[in-house]
């Protein structure tokens, strides 16, 4: 829950001005909603039993649907709700994620997108989480009703061929050993959203499917690999991770090794990258010794300045008792 908490922390921080301000009595209606989903939003990750969970989960997504049904809701941020809420980089909509512990290995993941209106009327798609009842979670493209299921954290829109796609980066509790990260590209079709697809262009790699619908990193429960887009590299970073106990098909072994990989968007595809953070040295820049003795054999003592070595503490001889 540690990183949850950390995701759902940092998505409370961006504020989206009104285009259009509501009147007041607008604004005290959703300040005395969101009151009541903050506190309902709390009892789905930390109440005591899944009856409880279930309730609240069910009465907040009631209340959620009520206040957004209201004109230019849109704008309207929900910040202090413990829920994931993000607004594509281009702000044509806006994806609403959370999660629910069923028991401890079933976790269930629940959402909405709110679609940006001309009117500011609602176009909302709920998001129905059908990974429990779906044996290829990789390769499985679906639409809002066939969801896949994660609290996405991060958003990262490209184009091809002048076509948006939103790339979301997110995470799922799995079950009481392992937790995963996942990568899936949101694409619009007709007005509808499609998750997942042939985005993903993997060569040489005898780790990860050429043809996957979406990448996902299954870890140990108490490991703590990096997904994220570094802006700098213009790219998806993560990560290796490899077997703690050498065995390969056991995902709940897996923990980071030091190494990073990750994923370019290249001519409408992530492209995979085995290596990054490689430091290669320019042609004649190699590094080359420092001898301490010049040509003639006579120590140059300027080049031990600041690299003697510490002289060795003394050897302390045991005193025989008497």
């Amino acid at each position: 829950m540690k990183f949850l908490t950390a995701i759902l922390l940092v998505l409370a921080i961006p504020f989206i001005s009104f285009a259009q301000q509501p009147d007041p009595a607008m604004l005290k209606a959703w300040k005395k909603q969101e009151d009541s989903l903050k506190t309902l939003s709390f009892k789905i990750i930390n109440g005591i039993n899944p009856s409880d969970r279930l309730a609240a989960d069910s009465v907040f997504t009631r209340i959620l649907v009520r206040a957004l049904k209201q004109p230019n809701s849109f704008n309207y941020p929900f910040d202090s709700l413990n829920i994931s809420k993000l607004y594509s980089p281009d702000s044509t909509f806006r994806i609403f994620t959370w999660q629910m512990l069923i028991n401890e290995n079933i976790v269930r993941q629940h959402g909405a997108i709110q679609m940006k209106t001309a009117n500011g009327s609602l176009k909302l798609f709920p998001l129905i989480d059908k990974s429990d009842v779906t044996q290829n979670i990789n390769d499985t493209i679906g639409n809002n009703n066939g969801w896949m299921g994660a609290v996405y954290y991060k958003i990262i829109l490209t184009k091809y061929l002048n076509h948006p796609y939103y790339t979301l980066l997110g995470y799922d509790e799995n079950n009481i050993r392992s937790n995963k990260k996942i990568i899936e590209v949101l694409d619009f079709k007709d007005g509808q959203p499609v998750f997942g697809g042939r985005y993903f262009s993997i060569e040489n790699s005898n780790v990860y499917t050429k043809n996957m619908a979406r990448f996902i990193m299954e870890f140990k429960k108490e490991a703590a690999p990096r997904l994220t887009f570094d802006s700098e590299l213009n790219m998806i970073v993560m990560e290796h991770l490899v077997s703690e106990t050498g065995e390969p098909t056991k995902k709940w072994t897996y923990i980071p090794d030091g190494d990073y990989e990750g994923f370019k968007w290249i001519n409408g595809k992530w492209a995979y990258v085995s290596k990054i953070f490689n430091e290669v040295t320019a042609e004649g820049k190699e590094p080359v010794p420092q001898p301490i003795r010049d040509a003639k054999g006579n120590i140059d003592n300027t080049k031990l300045k600041g690299n003697e070595l510490d002289p060795p503490a003394p050897i302390k001889k045991k005193v025989e008792d008497d």
